[in-house]
C-alpha cells in the first residue's frame, strides 16, 4: 500500500503551484482580466499570451462535437492546443504532440507509433476522435499500431480527462483527445479562400515535412476543401547506448556465456548489439494524406462530407535480447541466420458526413449529426515478406439534440468487422457492436450549479471462427457540485461523483497467438468480465487577475480492471502475456498556472507552470505496469511584437515502483528553447520558428513504453519551422 505521507506531500507541492496563481496574479494588471474573465473561468491555460498589438489570445475553450455544453465544468477546463502550440510540438504522432500537457503521457512504441496516455490509463480507455467521430483505426489493439492522424494539416487537439468522456463511448473511460481538422468546411472564408501551411526539417530524425489545406468559396453557400501532407524521417539519433544499462549487461552477460560453450558468432552478435549507439536502427517512418470535402452553409445551419486517404510505413525496433523468434529464420549463402527486419504498412480510407442543423427558438436549439465509415488496412512485413494483415471496417452514427439552456441528449452507434490473416494472426476474426443513448444536464440552485451526466451502452462482441459470444449492458454516470467564492468572480470550484462501465475488447476476450510486432505471446480471457470504475475528483479553476490556473485530484476505484501482463512462461520462444483482471486503484494530481510576469504594450514574459503525478496498484498490492512518474515542467515565454522566445524544462521523476517482470526507469529532464519570429507588423500569417530540443542531449526514456529499454527518446534536436495563413 502507498503510504498516506507520499501522496500528502505531492498534494501540497502542486496545491502550491497552482495556489500561486492569485499571489501572482496580485502583481499583474487585472484590466487584462475583465474581456475574458468570464470564460476564461471555464478553462484551463495552455498559454496566456499578452494583449499586444497582433497577439493572440488563446482563451480556448473544449468543444468535443457538444457545443451545448460548452459551460457545463466537467466539459471545459481541460486543455486545447491550438496551431502555434502544435508547430512548437511538431511531430507525427498525436501521442508525441500532447506529451507535454499535464497528466498526458505516450505510448512511445516506436517513433512511427505512439498513442496518448491520459493520467496513466491508454489503449482500450483512451478515445482518439476526428471532430467528435472515432478514429477508425486499430490503435487500440495493440501500442505498435499508429493512429490514424497527422497533425500537420490539424487545426486544434482538444483533449477532455474525467467524467465527460463518458459521453463518446465506453472506451473513453480514461479520457478522449478529439482532433478538429479542416475537411469539412462550415463558414465561409474570407475573400474567398483559406491557405494554411506548416513544414519543417529536423536534425535528430532527418524531418522533411509539409502540409496544406485550402478552403475555397464557390458561392456564399458552398465552400470546396482540399488538404494534403507528406512527411519522411530516417532513424532516429541518439545521445549514448541504444540499450538500458540493464539490457545491456544481460546481452553481455549472454554473450560470456555463448562464448564458453563456444558459439563465437552469436557472442560477437551480441557484443555488437549491446555496443549499438548513437541512432536506432529501422526507426525510419514515411507518411502522407490527403483529404476532400465540401460544405454547404445555408443560414445557422450547415452540411457538409469529405473523405481521405492516409498512409504509413514505419520500422519497429527490435529486441536484441529476445530477437525475432517467432517465424521462419532465413539463412545467407554462408550458412548464417539472418534476422529479418519488421515494419509496419498502413493505410486508410475514411468517408465522414456531418449536419448541424438550427431548430430554432423551441426547446431543442440544434441538431448534430455525424457519421463516419473507415476501411483500414495493417500489414506486418517480416523483411520484404508479408507476416500478418489486419483489417477493420468501421461504421459510426452519432445524433445530439442540444437544448436551449444547459444541456443535452443523444445517440450513438458503432460497428467494427476485425479481421487478421497471417500464420501470425494473434486475434481471431471478431465483430463489434454498440449502440448508446447519453445525456447531461446542467441545474442552477442559486449560485450552486449541479451538472449531470448518464449513458447507457450495449455491446455485443462474437467471433464466429470461435463459436463465442458476449454481450454487455453498460450503465455510466456522472454528477458535478460546481460554486463560485463569493469575491472571486471567474474562479470555480467543484467536486465530480462518476461510475463508469467499459466492456472487454474483441482482442481482449479472444487473442491466442504470436504477435510479431510486439514479440510476445499474447493470451486472452473469453470469460473477461465488465470493467468498472467509480470515480472521485475536486478541482479548482479559473482566472484570478491576469493569471489562469487549474488544479486537479482525484482517485479511481476499479472493479475487474483489465490489464496485459508477463507471466515468465515462453510460448514459441515468446514471452507469454495475459489478459487478467483484478480490482486497481488510481490516484493522480494535476496541476497549471499560467502568468503574466511583466505585460505592457512593448514587451510581456509568460510563466508557464505544470505537474502531474499518477500511482495505481492492483488489489493484491501490485504495481499497475507502464504508469508515467512525477511529471513537472516550467517555462518562460518573452514576447515583442515580432519575436517570441521560449525556454522550458521537462523533468520526469524516477519509477521504481514497478509490476514483476518490468524493469525501473531513470529520472531525466529536457531543457528545450523555441525562436518565433513573425515577420509582418501586426499580422501572424507568417511564422518562422527555430526550436531546439533536448539541448544537453540527455538519454530520456518513457517508463510507459513497452520497449524503452531499447528505444529512448531523440537526442539533441534543432528544427526549422514554417507555418502561414493566408
Amino acid at each position: 500500500m502507498k503510504l498516506l505521507t507520499s501522496r500528502l506531500a505531492l498534494a501540497t507541492t502542486l496545491v502550491i503551484t497552482a495556489g500561486g496563481a492569485p499571489a501572482l496574479a496580485s502583481t499583474a494588471e487585472a484590466g487584462d482580466a475583465a474581456d475574458n474573465a468570464a470564460e476564461g473561468a471555464a478553462t484551463q491555460p495552455t498559454k496566456v499570451k499578452s494583449k499586444r498589438a497582433g497577439a493572440e489570445d488563446t482563451g480556448d475553450q473544449i468543444i468535443v462535437s457538444a457545443d451545448a455544453l460548452n459551460e457545463l465544468d466537467f466539459i471545459v477546463g481541460q486543455d486545447a492546443l491550438g496551431e502555434e502550440e502544435i508547430q512548437r510540438n511538431l511531430n507525427g504522432q498525436i501521442g508525441e504532440v500532447l506529451a507535454k500537457l499535464p497528466g498526458v503521457s505516450a505510448t512511445s512504441f516506436a517513433p512511427g507509433a505512439s498513442r496518448p496516455i491520459l493520467r496513466g490509463l491508454d489503449a482500450e480507455r483512451v478515445r482518439v476522435l476526428i471532430d467528435g467521430v472515432g478514429t477508425a483505426d486499430v490503435g487500440n489493439t495493440s501500442a505498435d499500431h499508429a493512429t490514424t492522424v497527422d497533425p500537420l494539416t490539424v487545426e486544434r487537439i482538444e483533449v477532455l480527462r474525467g467524467p465527460a468522456a463518458l459521453l463518446y463511448g465506453s472506451q473513453a473511460i480514461g479520457g478522449v483527445v478529439n482532433v478538429i481538422d479542416r475537411r469539412i468546411p462550415t463558414e465561409a472564408p474570407e475573400g474567398g479562400f483559406d491557405l494554411n501551411t506548416l513544414s519543417g526539417m529536423d536534425t535528430a530524425t532527418g524531418l522533411r515535412s509539409g502540409g496544406a489545406s485550402l478552403d475555397a468559396a464557390v458561392s456564399e453557400s458552398f465552400v470546396l476543401h482540399v488538404d494534403g501532407s507528406y512527411r519522411t524521417t530516417d532513424d532516429v539519433e541518439i545521445p549514448g547506448f541504444q540499450l538500458s544499462p540493464d539490457l545491456r549487461a544481460d546481452l553481455l552477460a549472454d554473450a560470456d556465456e555463448e562464448e564458453a560453450e563456444g558459439e563465437l558468432e552469436e557472442a560477437e552478435e551480441l557484443r555488437e548489439a549491446a555496443a549499438q549507439e548513437d541512432v536506432i536502427p529501422n526507426s525510419s517512418t514515411e507518411t502522407y494524406t490527403i483529404n476532400g470535402g465540401f460544405g454547404v452553409i445555408l443560414g445557422e445551419s450547415t452540411f457538409g462530407a469529405s473523405v481521405g486517404y492516409y498512409d504509413t510505413s514505419y520500422g519497429l525496433v527490435g529486441n536484441p535480447e529476445g530477437g525475432h523468434h517467432h517465424g521462419e529464420e532465413e539463412e545467407e549463402e554462408e550458412g548464417e541466420e539472418e534476422e529479418e527486419i519488421v515494419s509496419i504498412g498502413l493505410e486508410q480510407i475514411r468517408a465522414d458526413l456531418r449536419a448541424d442543423i438550427a431548430l430554432g427558438e423551441g426547446f431543442f436549439s440544434r441538431l448534430k449529426l455525424r457519421a463516419g465509415y473507415s476501411d483500414y488496412t495493417h500489414t506486418e512485413f517480416e523483411g520484404d515478406e508479408v507476416g500478418t494483415v489486419f483489417d477493420s471496417e468501421t461504421m459510426e452514427l452519432r445524433a445530439e439534440l442540444a437544448q436551449q439552456r444547459g444541456g443535452v441528449i443523444g445517440a450513438q452507434y458503432t460497428y467494427r468487422d476485425f479481421s487478421a490473416e497471417g500464420e501470425e494472426a494473434f486475434v481471431p476474426p471478431n465483430e463489434t457492436s454498440q449502440f448508446a443513448i447519453f445525456t447531461a444536464q446542467e441545474f442552477d440552485l442559486g449560485g450552486v450549479q449541479l451538472e449531470g451526466a448518464a449513458r447507457y451502452e450495449r455491446v455485443d462482441v462474437e467471433s464466429q471462427p470461435l463459436a463465442l459470444e458476449r454481450d454487455f449492458d453498460l450503465f455510466s454516470g456522472a454528477a458535478s457540485l460546481v460554486v463560485t467564492p463569493g469575491g472571486a468572480e471567474g474562479v470555480r470550484l467543484g467536486i465530480t461523483g462518476s461510475r463508469s462501465e467499459r466492456a472487454p475488447a474483441g482482442e481482449e476476450l479472444f487473442a491466442n497467438g504470436p504477435h510479431i510486432a510486439t514479440q510476445t505471446f499474447e493470451i486472452g480471457d473469453p470469460d473477461l468480465d465488465v470493467e468498472s470504475a467509480w470515480g472521485l475528483e475536486a478541482f479548482a479553476r479559473g482566472q484570478l487577475g491576469s493569471a489562469q490556473f487549474s488544479f486537479s485530484i482525484y482517485q479511481q476505484w476499479f472493479d475487474n480492471f483489465i490489464y496485459l501482463q508477463a507471466n515468465g512462461e515462453e510460448e514459441d520462444d515468446l514471452p507469454v502475456f495475459l489478459f487478467l483482471q483484478q480490482d486497481a486503484d488510481f490516484f493522480g494530481l494535476e496541476g497549471q498556472v499560467a502568468v503574466p510576469m511583466i505585460d505592457t504594450d512593448e514587451f510581456a514574459l509568460v510563466a508557464d507552470l505544470r505537474g502531474s503525478y499518477v500511482e495505481a496498484e492492483f488489489g493484491d498490492g501490485t504495481a499497475v505496469p507502464r504508469i508515467p512518474p512525477l511529471e513537472l515542467y516550467g517555462a518562460l515565454e518573452a514576447q515583442v511584437e515580432k519575436f517570441d522566445l521560449r525556454a522550458e524544462v521537462q523533468y520526469f521523476g524516477e519509477q521504481t515502483d514497478v509490476a514483476e517482470f518490468e524493469t525501473p526507469t531513470d529520472d531525466f529532464a529536457l531543457v528545450n528553447a523555441y525562436l518565433s519570429f513573425r515577420p509582418f507588423d501586426n499580422e501572424r500569417n507568417i511564422i518562422f520558428q527555430v526550436a531546439g530540443e533536448n539541448l544537453f542531449n540527455v538519454t530520456g526514456r518513457r517508463h510507459s513504453s513497452f520497449t524503452k529499454d531499447f528505444v529512448p527518446l531523440p537526442g539533441r534536436n534543432l528544427r526549422l519551422s514554417v507555418r502561414t495563413s493566408f
